[in-house]
């Protein structure tokens, strides 16, 4: 148990005057202007008279490494884990916490901020365009647009990636790790003989990108029935999944992302998104990788859709699969 935080001197008449609020121990709750004693005394006061309630540094590390690590503890064993927090992975997440709100959600993000490319449209500039009929997802969400008829802009890419973050975040049944890059995926014989992957294995990404200096720092691990995988194209941590597949012998070979072809390439992604491999179901580019699909550039409407799609496709698997413990059996 935290140890009680250090009690400061009640205000001085003259200060309760100036914008004074207080913080109740048990609620929360201000009412500007009543002292009472057994409450925090706070003082709102942008005169350079500003208090906060009072705190132990300690309390600080208890409460994140309280709530990190019970984090941790309980998702162990999710039911559906996604990689990459991008605006496929972020799309999926969002439709899959609010369709199936029983379901553990938990997506690990290499990155610190989450979002991948969707901060932004096309060389480094602002607006994001979406192609009808995705905009439908952008209402959904509540991002507003300007129409332009075959397609919408929005203002700027941010304002889609931080309203489906917050959306998504908001969700009690859905997680989100970041800084925390998924170093390999658990893979064991199911009850059909068959290879599945059941699960990930993760390390912080600091971790991850010294392995080459230290020695010896292991990883931990995540299972899950389905693994959704959104990593992106190749580069530095892209196509992930994709390329394991193939170091491990699940698929032959990648069949590497063409050329741009905004009018291929969007329908293919969101068309193509499936159940690659028995566990693991791909979205958003990093499908291009896989099976050798255009570039779409920047046009976002596909990531939306996709990861819609991908969601619909994990939530046929729960509905159709006897899952025990974690694990399909049937």
């Amino acid at each position: 148990m935290a140890p009680p935080a250090a009690t400061l001197p009640q205000p001085a008449a003259a200060d309760e005057a100036i914008f004074f609020s207080k913080l109740s121990k048990t609620n929360g709750t201000s009412n500007g202007t009543h002292v009472d004693k057994n409450e925090y005394d706070v003082l709102e006061n942008y005169e350079g008279k500003y208090r906060f309630a009072p705190i132990e540094e300690a309390q600080v590390s208890r409460a994140m490494i309280k709530r990190y690590f019970n984090t941790m503890y309980e998702r162990a064993v999710s039911d559906v884990v996604i990689i990459g927090a991008g605006s496929a992975g972020l799309s999926c997440a969002y439709h899959l916490g609010k369709s199936r709100p029983d379901l553990k959600v938990t997506i690990i993000e290499a990155g610190v901020a989450p979002g991948g490319g969707a901060w932004l449209g096309g060389q480094l500039m602002t607006p994001m365009v979406v192609r009808k009929p995705a905009d439908r997802f952008l209402t959904e969400i509540g991002v507003p647009f300007e129409d332009e008829g075959p397609f919408v802009v929005v203002k700027h890419a941010a304002l889609f990636t931080s309203t489906v973050l917050s959306r998504v975040l908001a969700m009690p049944n859905v997680v989100l790790m970041n800084a925390t890059a998924v170093e390999d995926l658990i893979v064991r014989e199911d009850f059909a003989g068959r290879q599945r992957v059941a699960g990930v294995v993760t390390n912080w990404t600091l971790v991850a990108l010294n392995h080459d200096t230290q020695s010896c720092m292991d990883p931990n691990v995540i299972t899950a029935p389905v693994i959704i995988t959104a990593t992106g194209h190749d580069g530095p941590m892209g196509a992930f999944s994709a390329k394991r597949l193939v170091s491990m012998g699940l698929l032959k070979e990648l069949g590497n992302m063409r050329g741009l072809d905004m009018n291929r390439a969007e329908p293919a992604i969101v068309n193509g998104t499936r159940e690659v491999a028995p566990g693991l179901i791909m979205t958003g580019m990093e499908l291009s990788e896989h099976d050798g699909s255009n570039r779409m550039g920047p046009t976002f409407g596909a990531m939306m859709a996709s990861g819609v799609k991908a969601a619909t496709e994990a939530i046929r698997i729960f509905e159709s699969a006897r899952i025990v413990d974690g694990k399909i059996v049937g």
